[in-house]
């Protein structure tokens, strides 16, 4: 039953999320917003809906350990499993945006969640809202700098939005929502009763297999493009998906409920988090050694053997 929750409550997720950033989309534009922001903002917003919903759901029941393991365990998942195979598949290019503001500020989001976390072991609404309030300034200057997106940030607005009617794009906002409040509680719910049938941690479930299941949209949408040899899927959507998740999964989890770190689990800030540091940290020498802005297939399998090996210590 505890895998039936799970697999149902990441499939609700799954579709509620879909629905919900087609919604976003269509109401974006019905409100006159540009392209430019509608792909750095209301896409990214709206593809965080699942983690954020589950890490509500895991803070509200009393686990935090469930709301920081999905992020961090999607932010490894994202660079050592998604870009990892990504690139074993086809090689990717590394764009500009990556090292000039992703890739720092993915660092710096990462770092801070740390020493708040280490700090007094609870992540607060005070720090919660300094972490969003980052997030708001850091997508303004990007918008101010860019007033030309990538091809890929293009590639994920779909221009028939703009036509939908309004009477559908209420019934995608209430399916999506049923969806994520569902999906989350199920899955939520799910995990807890699978930590406790195969005898580990909530905090380990959530790092592994509900990080792997927050990350399958993103990991179908690039093995997909992969094989179409398209490069639709760039490191800068990836690393994007990472700081969406610390600052605004976290930061908006922890003002409506602080987090708090379990004393059960040491391992989140002894180990884990600088798992986390570690997969982001490594981007920059696999980007410039030895062929510079590429990340190769054999780049690609040190990213996913090293996933794996986190995975296979995090379940001992």
């Amino acid at each position: 039953m505890s895998v039936f929750l799970v697999i149902a409550g990441l499939a609700l997720l799954v579709i509620g999320g879909d629905f919900l950033v087609r919604a976003s989309v269509g109401l974006s534009f019905k409100l006159k917003i540009s392209k430019l922001v509608i792909g750095m903002t209301v896409v990214s917003f709206a593809t965080s809906a699942p983690e954020l919903l589950v890490s509500l759901q895991a803070a509200f029941d009393g686990i935090s350990d469930i709301a920081l393991g999905n992020v961090i365990g999607s932010n490894i998942a994202n660079i050592g499993l998604v870009l990892g195979i990504t690139a074993i598949i086809s090689p990717l290019t590394v764009d500009r945006d990556f090292y000039k503001y992703n890739w720092p500020m993915m660092m710096l989001a990462s770092f801070v969640l740390y020493y708040f976390l280490k700090n007094d072991q609870v992540l607060t609404a005070i720090e919660g809202a300094i972490m969003f309030a980052s997030l708001i300034m850091f997508l303004f200057l990007l918008i101010r700098s860019s007033r030309k997106l990538t091809k890929a940030k293009l590639d994920e607005i779909d221009d028939g939005l703009a036509v939908v009617s309004n009477f559908k794009i209420v019934m995608w906002l209430i399916i999506g929502a049923a969806g994520l409040y569902y999906g989350s509680e199920w899955l939520v719910e799910g995990a807890k009763r699978l930590a406790a049938a195969v005898g580990i941690s909530d905090y380990a479930i959530s790092v592994t297999v509900i990080a792997i299941g927050t990350s399958v949209p993103e990991l179908a949408a690039s093995v997909i493009a992969a094989l179409k040899k398209e490069k639709a899927i760039s490191l800068g959507n990836l690393i994007g998906s990472n700081i969406f998740n610390i600052a605004s999964v976290l930061g908006l989890t922890a003002i409506v409920k602080p987090i708090v770190v379990n004393p059960q689990t040491p391992e989140i800030l002894s180990t884990n988090i600088f798992w986390m540091i570690a997969f982001a940290a490594v981007l920059v020498p696999l980007m410039l050694i030895p062929k510079q802005f590429i990340i190769s297939r054999y780049k690609g399998m040190l990213l996913f053997g090293a996933y794996l090996v986190f995975i296979y210590i995090t379940l001992q």
